[in-house]
Formats: structure tokens, C-alpha cells, sequence
């Protein structure tokens, strides 16, 4: 794991590159997960790069996730859209995971909506259901915060007592209602490491600890986001349902789909939630 300093470095290289090539900041960063990507084509003013071109960013090993930094004007605000993220799975450190929303803080986006793909934990959701995210539980061994705490960047101890924005939750239920896109909830989300998926004991385990649906992303972002000052909404697209006690095999190309059939409705949520900011 590279050091603090030289962490700061490359954060501030890549933060030098995109203050010279966006006509804009961004000021909504949004994270889109798997197969969600259908929200670039409702996009105006567009700059975009891939992250082999940025300074210093991860690359993404994950074929569902494109690995693109797209910039532009959505919902009537200036937008940054993160298309593919990075995963503690795939061998990154969580400072790596989290290294383009440390970017784009720096650049001034003083808002972060997460979105993830998850696994129904709730007996009463459905594959589709959407769930805003009102609380989560962090399982991975590693906080992005570990080490050495950069002042200006943000406080040593950030306090995680309302991680997801209530205004946000509201306005987000308020966006669903208008749009009358239908089975879109709140809940709990809970992050573990992957990447092999949940037995049945650990499914049953996760649900009695009080989590509504289970995925291996996004609370790494909402740490960072949360200590970089920013106001977060976290929206998880339900892509299975599964119940320990009468357990299916999880595959991932099932996972995927579901997510990609649901992508409409978020990108309606989402556009409508924006033009109300």
C-alpha cells in the first residue's frame, strides 16, 4: 500500500488534470453500478474520459463495469457520472476503491448519489424493487479513512449517526411518487467482501443483524464522500431475492439482468430527483 503523501499526490495530479480539461465542476457525483450505465445517453454537454487517461485512477477488471469518467449537464445540474466502479474483491485497497471520489471532491462536488445492484434480504422485496438507502452495515476489514488523516481534506472522526442525507431520502420518495415508477422503498444495505456470494447460513446471519439487502460495493464511496463534507443518497437496485430457508442457486448473469431491466426506472428516478434539486 502506498504511503499518505504519495496518496495525496496522485490525488491532486488527477484533481490538476480535470481542472484543465472540464468546462464545468461537477457538482453531483454519481456512482453507477452494476449494469446501470443506461443513465449517459439523457446526458447534455458531454466530456468524457476513459480512466486509462486519468492520472493515477484503478482500472476496473469487471465486465459489467465500463470504467469511463463522463461529465456533463443532467436533470439540469452539472454532473459528474462515474460508468464502472472498483471493488475491495478485485485486490484494491479501499483508499484505491474510493480514489475517484476523492478526485471529484476536491473539484468541488459537495453532493454523491451511490447507486449498486443487491441481493434481497427482506422477504417482502422483489427483484426490481429499488431501496433508498436509509442506514448501512459495513463488513469490509478495511475503512478508507485508515492511516494517516489529511485536515483539509476532512475530519479525523467523521460522524456516521445520519450516513444518508433525509432530505435526500424524501426527495428521492417524492421523485418516485411523481414518476409513478412503483415498488421503490428504504432499507438497510450491508457491504461484505465478496467475491464468492452468501451461503444460506450467511444470508439467514445478515438478515438477523438488520440488513435488508446484501452487495460488495458502495459503502467505501459513502465514507469517503461523508468525510469529503458531501451530502449522500444511496439507491440499491434489487436484482434477486433470496430466502435461506428455501435457498437458489445466485448467478451472476441473472444478477445483471435484473439490474439492466430495472435501469429505466432509475434513470427516471434519477433525472426527476435532480431537475427537483
Amino acid at each position: 500500500m502506498i504511503g499518505m503523501d504519495q496518496y495525496r499526490q496522485q490525488v491532486e495530479e488527477a484533481v490538476a488534470f480535470l481542472r484543465q480539461r472540464l468546462p464545468r465542476m461537477p457538482e453531483v457525483i454519481i456512482q453507477l453500478g452494476t449494469g446501470l450505465s443506461g443513465l449517459v445517453p439523457a446526458m447534455d454537454d458531454v466530456v468524457d474520459f476513459s480512466y486509462e487517461e486519468l492520472p493515477h485512477f484503478p482500472r476496473s477488471t469487471v465486465a459489467t463495469h465500463a470504467g469511463n469518467l463522463i461529465c456533463g449537464r443532467l436533470g439540469g445540474q452539472d454532473v459528474a457520472i462515474l460508468q464502472g466502479r472498483f471493488h475491495y474483491y478485485e485486490g484494491y485497497s479501499t483508499k484505491e476503491v474510493t480514489f475517484p471520489v476523492r478526485v471529484l471532491s476536491q473539484l468541488g462536488a459537495r453532493m454523491a448519489l451511490i447507486t449498486n445492484a443487491s441481493g434481497g434480504l427482506n422477504s417482502t422485496y422483489k427483484p426490481g424493487t429499488i431501496m433508498i438507502m436509509a442506514d448501512h452495515i459495513n463488513l469490509l476489514p478495511e475503512n478508507p479513512l485508515r492511516g494517516p488523516n489529511i485536515d483539509h481534506w476532512g475530519e479525523r472522526f467523521p460522524d456516521l449517526s445520519c450516513p444518508y442525507a433525509p432530505a435526500l431520502q424524501q426527495k428521492a420518495l417524492a421523485a418516485a411518487a411523481a414518476t409513478d415508477i412503483g415498488d421503490v422503498c428504504t432499507g438497510t444495505y450491508i457491504c461484505i467482501p465478496g467475491p464468492s456470494l452468501e451461503t444460506p447460513a450467511e444470508t439467514r446471519y445478515l438478515k438477523m443483524i438488520g440488513a435488508d439487502a446484501v452487495g460488495m460495493s458502495s459503502v467505501p464511496e459513502v465514507i469517503v464522500a461523508l468525510h469529503a463534507g458531501m451530502e449522500v443518497l444511496g439507491l440499491s437496485v434489487v436484482a434477486n431475492v433470496n430466502d435461506p430457508d428455501n435457498f437458489q442457486p445466485i448467478l451472476l448473469d441473472d444478477i445483471v439482468e435484473a439490474a439492466e431491466k430495472a435501469g429505466p426506472r432509475l434513470r427516471t428516478l434519477l433525472v426527476s430527483f435532480l431537475s427537483e434539486l
